[in-house]
């Protein structure tokens, strides 16, 4: 029978997610950590992406946020204004790849060698199958708009 493995703190969950937003919207654009929610991510229209870690370590990273939030993170990545039309494929690439980014400073600080998968990205919100477990969450916010970052371990890893 196999245990889970060990995840990521939720401190390191936010450590890298700061560091990876401030990358992407400036320096000055923090992220403010909330107290955990309950349940699932609850937002009118939200916008998941994930990524899937395999090899040295086995897991998930999944990053999920509203419609609004990912309309200004994307304006910011393409420095675009605010008056400038956005495609759902311009949506999908910046939350692609904040997951991707996060993801992959996370698999930098877990055991390896490790890959990283490329994006799932979904508009909708993100589900999780009966053989996985949270293992770590950060819930945060951004000016009035919310962030939740979650880390799930398969029930049986590979061996």
């Amino acid at each position: 029978m196999s245990t889970l493995q060990e995840a990521p703190s939720t401190d390191d969950v936010l450590a890298i997610t700061e560091d990876v937003w401030r990358s992407l919207v400036g320096e000055d654009e923090g992220l403010v950590p909330a107290p955990p929610a309950p349940g699932p991510y609850d937002t009118a229209s939200p916008w998941s992406a994930t990524v899937t870690v395999s090899g040295g370590w086995h897991g998930s990273i999944t990053v999920e946020l509203g419609d609004d939030l990912a309309r200004s993170l994307t304006r910011r990545m393409l420095a675009m204004t605010e008056d400038e039309a956005l495609e759902d494929a311009d949506l999908a690439d910046a939350v692609g790849e904040l997951v991707n980014m996060v993801g992959g400073s996370l698999k930098s600080i877990l055991p390896g060698p490790s890959a990283l998968s490329l994006p799932t990205v979904a508009a909708g919100r993100a589900a999780f199958g009966t053989e996985t477990v949270e293992a770590a969450r950060l819930d945060a916010h951004w000016r009035e708009h919310a962030l939740r970052v979650s880390v799930h371990l398969p029930t049986n890893p590979p061996a």
